[in-house]
């Protein structure tokens, strides 16, 4: 079956079900337009004061209503100010509904957020992966991450982010904004947000970019292009999407209420930029799929060592600025948890990379330059989740136990259970997104420089564990659906032993990542 049919296939079938939905009267989403809302400049005051308190003017004075206030009225309300507990009345809106406003600077900083992000798979995912594998399959592993990202932006943007991001369900949203239906120049995503939703939809489209790329790592080398995006796009479905929505569109992650089964009253998980909605689901998809691929050709006896050792350091690098974004632009906004978040995610890389190094020179008698790189990816991972509420200490902690917590997973774990991880995706995301997730429970507390104050630990951290543990079931059942899928469409998904031999290079793209 021609790979183009099963892509038009599943588009078709998810526009299908939401032209249905129409037909029995769901109510498109609704926009929210700019003409209601006060823009701010760049100079003005910030939408959110560092301090938490009202936005003073610059001269001290009173602010007036058509200054540069946090949130304004148009002009049209009976009060021409602001409504009960600060909250702004737009004209046609009922008393105490909060109108979003938009601010220039919260979105000049998302845009350049969203770019870092994008940055972080092509080229530095693509360059750390590329230099990790051998020269025979270079191009293919560019090629798979550079195909990711163009496939994902069109399911993103079909049904991804609507199923993701709308409506009240405890593991799916609804296709009322498939295809961006009713979103515009001066849409709001959510009332709290100052940027617009096309900002917003792009810097998550990223996010949906990057998680199944990370995937790749896992079974380069042996599997071929066909079947990877087939299962990208699958997987991508039935278990980035929900897992999304379980964590940050309201789902089972969101707090307990009479129809949540996994989370109490009162329990909600943090995760602020994707410990488990990216790192644990890519990493369990990342150790299901090199197991049920099976083992490269020669694993175990034949010379499997990274070929260009100094484009991965490119790579890595690449990742850590990119990274950037990835954590400080999950606040959605340029202020005080943002740079906080920036100055965590340096402090817990750079723990991990040393502990990494240390570690490995202890056990081997030298550090290697990949160890180095490979910490530091683990670090980032690590911290992720954790980003917005640890502060320096806690970052501290979570990277030296990435270091060493995921170097064991990456040697000593991999070696015992004799599974062919290619690019160590298991033990870098997965459990350095199990050891992130779980700590920011503890890491937290202001006893450890965190922002959520005083809360039971053990309480929290159980909590982070239960979301830990759905993620992993819930991943490592949608991967096996996936790969049986796309091996029944590819007519098996593994590359033939004279292909392998070759290099997916030759055998799927027909070029060579080296002229000689």
């Amino acid at each position: 079956m021609p790979l183009a049919f099963v892509l038009a296939a599943l588009i078709g079938l998810f526009t299908a079900y939401g032209l249905a939905q129409e037909e029995k009267g769901d109510a498109p989403a609704e926009e929210v337009k700019a003409d209601a809302t006060t823009t701010n400049d760049a100079g003005g005051d910030d939408a959110k004061p560092a301090d938490g308190g009202d936005a003073e003017p610059a001269d001290g004075g009173d602010a007036e209503p058509d200054g540069g206030d946090e949130e304004n009225t148009d002009g049209g309300g009976d009060d021409g100010g602001c409504c009960d507990e600060g909250e702004c009345c737009g004209e046609g809106e009922e008393k105490g509904e909060k109108v979003p406003v938009l601010n220039s600077g919260d979105t000049a900083w998302m845009i350049v957020a969203t770019a870092l992000v994008l940055f972080m798979t092509i080229p530095g995912l693509s360059l750390f992966y590329g230099g990790l594998g051998r020269k025979k399959n270079v191009l293919s592993i560019l090629v798979q991450c550079f195909a990711i990202t163009c496939t994902m932006t069109l399911l993103w943007l079909a049904f991804g982010y609507s199923l993701a991001a709308t409506g009240d369900g405890k593991y799916f949203g609804t296709l009322d904004k498939k295809f961006l239906q009713g979103v515009g120049v001066g849409s709001f995503a959510d009332p709290e947000h100052t940027i617009p939703e096309s900002v917003f939809f792009t810097f998550q489209m990223t996010f949906a970019i990057i998680t199944p790329a990370l995937i790749v790592g896992a079974f380069a080398e042996r599997m071929k292009f066909s079947a990877v995006l087939i299962f990208s796009v699958i997987w991508f479905i039935i278990s980035y999407v929900p897992v999304w929505h379980m964590a940050w569109g309201g789902g089972l992650f969101g707090g307990g209420d009479d129809g949540n089964w996994l989370m109490g009253a009162g329990e909600e998980v943090w995760d602020f930029a994707g410990g488990t909605v990216v790192h644990v689901n890519a990493g369990i998809a990342g150790l299901v799929a090199c197991i049920m691929v099976g083992k490269r050709k020669g694993f175990g006896t034949a010379k499997m060592t990274p070929h260009n050792v100094p484009l991965t350091l490119i790579g890595a690098a690449m990742l850590w600025v990119g990274w950037f974004g990835f954590n400080a632009g999950s606040e959605l906004a340029a202020n005080g948890t943002a740079g906080m978040a920036l100055l965590v995610t340096q402090v817990a890389t750079a723990a991990a990379a040393v502990t990494w190094m240390f570690v490995e020179w202890n056990a081997k008698g030298k550090p290697t330059a990949v160890g180095i790189a490979t910490g530091a990816v683990a670090g980032l991972v690590a911290i992720t989740p954790a980003s917005g509420t640890a502060g320096p200490m806690g970052a501290l902690i979570i990277g030296v136990a990435a270091g060493a917590i995921c170097y064991w997973a990456a040697t000593s774990l991999k070696s015992k259970y004799g599974y062919d991880d290619s690019l160590d995706v298991f033990g870098v995301h997965g459990v350095g997104g199990i050891v992130g997730a779980i700590l920011t429970g503890l890491c937290a507390h202001n006893m450890f420089g965190g922002s959520e104050g005083l809360f039971d630990i053990s309480a929290q951290m159980w909590v982070q564990t239960k979301s830990v543990l759905l993620t992993i079931v819930w991943s490592a059942i949608a991967t096996w659906i996936a790969l049986k899928i796309a091996d029944a469409l590819t007519g098996g998904i593994r590359a033939n032993d004279d292909d392998e031999e070759l290099g997916l290079d030759l055998a799927d793209h027909g070029e060579a990542g080296y002229s000689s």
